[in-house]
């Protein structure tokens, strides 16, 4: 006889009840503080979750326990192919709020009316590593957005720089396999650092603008919330009147753009591989929820025409200084998904996903992803019906006659599934509200050819270069120096500082030194000579569009017992009143007593939260633990992480044991500032809104 059960009914009439969501999105109601019971796929209870069904209690497992089937079954199965490219990324829910009417540009509804809200979701990514790689790799990062319009999901499927390595698709396969890892060992892993990527790309000079991008501090970015977006290709907006304008588009940051320093960004990597993951989570969680603000580069075929640079060559971009983005709308992301898998791993991005009033122009690598990204879709996410997950569903009403297949959940009722029919069932065609593509006219012979436009591949480079500041151009012929030392074949390295000659002189010769070239080659045959008219473009500089605030940022402040509670409390409170957040680093991460006996609450210790994880930091120990503090290195790391990679300093008099074992005591600059009491703090908050002190940098010489 079975034991009876000690458990209330599971059949209970229940009226105190809440909805809880099933595997499927289904609601049931369960009891109020109860805990549902564990069933199989089948819905089926189960009552033993522990154990397989066996032949006695050593004895072989029985075939028919379905239940360790099912389970066994589904975790054989519960990985699809990651992404080839892009694989490791991380999403959040969010809305596109619109400013204004388009409806003189474009007749895509989402445009239409001023305050109107859309659902967004946003995945962010790195390009060359796998789905376990590193946030802080060097390399392109994702910025894709799918808006769920009125009007079907429309996809902007960009990266955090405008332009790109290639001009035809064709290229794509052969430039991702060159990145990827070698095929004959599997190695390097989320680097470009190896003589396949160097030797593809010293033989595609069309890559040189894009080189400067990726080798500048654009490829570390300190923060998803840092970064700006890019549509990289030229589209085109049409009107109700079927009248064309081409469009651009540009996402910039609230806060402003943030990089980090190569070394930080090794470090970081050691210390919390998921750092932009973390941080993304963390800002939302908190409610300081990352915003952007869509603008627009809107320019009609004259304009076209009499651009220096074909804006069909996704090599190029239109600096702002010759045409200024209007902003017509903000994205707010505002929520992290229920599940990842559901939603950031399963999220099917198109760029061929675009609302009526939205087309395309004729650029070769856009015309090649619109051909591609399908096919990825199938393979990824198991057949044709991948729209019927629900990060993919649209939002708006949708109606068609596609269906069976592989994993369809809905399929349309009744007898009709094909169009025309004489039933007078089912969604027609509408020529008025439906997508209609610019009758452009085409003409030419059919050949595989490359627009003469298309040759020029050093002069934005060059421009992109003089645009940066002094320790951004040295940030740049550093990691050139370091990508191109870790190349093994002699021929490259020169093949690549022959390009390099082309851009400027000065960095070809620096790189060239740091690589100890014996002498310096000729210059790379080049089909159109680099124009030396073009002007620095100073919305191209990082630095020069940093935020010049502390908003947004995170203040890591190192304390131990006896730490002044007064100047504590003061920092903390002038911390979260500039919308920033801080974490306390403390010897244990138990905590610390206060000089006033109250414990401060520690979130990491001093070994597991070095200052590579903090904008800046503020060093609070006690004179009384000092002795034991300067024995500790990572405390000595701690300080001297922070004055090498240039940030601001706020410190205590009772610090300075600690300042004197990093070896930083006798170089304190004007970033180090002294904290002897509350009334310093203000000061303090004041000056870290800088974030970085690249002054000191010749004096550290971190590369």
């Amino acid at each position: 006889m079975a034991k009876s059960s000690s458990r209330p009914s599971d059949q209970a009439v229940i009226h105190d009840q809440k909805l809880v969501r099933g595997d499927g999105g289904e609601l049931h109601q369960v009891a109020q503080g109860s805990t549902p019971v564990l069933t199989t796929a089948q819905g089926g209870p189960v009552a033993d979750d522990q154990n397989s069904l066996k032949i006695g209690a050593r004895g072989p497992t029985v075939l028919e326990d379905f239940h360790f089937r099912e389970k066994i079954f589904h975790f054989d199965h519960e990985r699809i192919p990651e992404r080839v490219v892009h694989a490791r990324g991380y999403g959040a829910h969010g809305y596109f709020e619109t400013f204004e009417s388009l409806a003189k540009y474009t007749r895509a509804d989402i445009f239409q009316r001023a305050g109107e809200k859309t659902p967004a979701f946003v995945r962010f990514s790195t390009v060359a590593g796998s789905k376990g790689s590193v946030d802080l790799a060097r390399d392109v990062r994702g910025f894709a957005v799918k808006l769920y319009t009125q009007e079907g999901n429309w996809d902007i499927v960009g990266n955090n720089i405008p332009v790109f390595f290639i001009q035809d698709a064709i290229k794509f396969p052969d430039l991702v396999h060159s990145v990827k890892e070698e095929p004959d060992r599997a190695f390097p892993q989320a680097q470009s650092a190896h003589d396949n990527f160097w030797d593809f790309i010293s033989l595609t000079p069309e890559s040189m603008h894009m080189i400067m991008w990726v080798m500048s501090d654009r490829a570390i970015p300190r923060s998803f919330r840092f970064m700006e977006g890019f549509g990289v290709h030229t589209f085109r907006m049409v009107n109700a009147k079927d009248e064309s304008t081409f469009v651009k588009f540009h996402w910039k940051p609230k806060l402003g753009l943030q990089s980090v320093a190569w070394n930080e960004a090794v470090k970081i990597n050691g210390a919390d591989p998921d750092f932009h993951r973390r941080d993304l989570w963390q800002s939302i969680q908190a409610g300081n929820f990352p915003e952007w603000e869509l603008q627009l580069q809107l320019f009609d075929q004259d304009f076209a025409d009499h651009f220096d640079f074909d804006v069909l060559d996704a090599t190029k971009l239109i600096p702002e200084e010759i045409l200024a983005p209007i902003p017509v709308g903000r994205l707010v992301l505002d929520r992290m998904p229920d599940n990842f898998f559901a939603e950031t791993e399963q999220v099917a991005f198109m760029t061929q996903n675009v609302p009526p009033g939205i087309d395309f122009s004729n650029d070769p690598l856009l015309q090649g992803r619109n051909f591609s990204y399908l096919d990825t879709q199938i393979k990824r996410l198991g057949g044709p019906n991948f729209t019927h997950i629900p990060i993919n569903a649209p939002k708006c009403p949708f109606h068609h006659f596609q269906q069976d297949g592989h994993m369809a959940i809905r399929n349309s009722a009744g007898r009709v599934n094909y169009q025309p029919n004489s039933f007078n069932d089912g969604p027609r065609e509408s020529p008025q509200r439906g997508f209609r593509s610019f009758a452009e006219t085409e003409q030419g012979p059919k050949q595989r050819i490359r627009a003469e436009s298309f040759a020029d591949h050093y002069s934005q480079a060059r421009q992109f270069f003089i645009s940066q500041t002094p320790p951004e151009q040295g940030h740049i012929a550093a990691a050139l120096t370091f990508e191109l030392s870790k190349v093994q074949t002699p021929v490259i390295r020169e093949r690549m500082v022959s390009h390099l000659l082309h851009i400027d002189e000065g960095l070809a010769n620096k790189v060239g030194d740091g690589l100890g070239l014996k002498a310096m080659p000729k210059p790379a045959d080049a089909a159109i000579a680099t124009r030396r008219d073009l002007g620095a473009a100073p919305s191209l500089s990082i630095v020069e569009n940093g935020p010049h605030r502390f908003e947004g940022r995170k203040l890591g402040i190192l304390v131990t017992d006896g730490t002044d509670a007064a100047l504590l409390k003061a920092l903390t409170a002038a911390v979260a009143k500039a919308g920033a957040s801080f974490e306390v680093i403390a010897p244990k991460v138990g905590g610390a007593k206060a000089s006033d006996g109250s414990l401060i609450e520690a979130q990491q210790m001093i070994g597991g939260g070095p200052s590579v994880l903090y904008d800046a930091v503020a060093l609070l120990p006690s004179q009384a633990a000092m002795a034991g503090l300067v024995k500790e290195s990572s405390a000595r790391d701690f300080v001297a992480d922070a004055f090498a990679h240039c940030k601001f300093i706020g410190y205590v008099e009772d610090a300075m044991p600690l300042l004197e074992k990093a070896g930083i005591a006798d170089s304190l600059d004007e970033a180090c500032v002294a904290l002897s009491g509350p009334k310093d703090v203000a000061a303090f908050l004041q000056a870290i809104g800088a974030l970085r002190q690249w002054a000191r940098e010749p004096k550290v010489n971190m590369s």
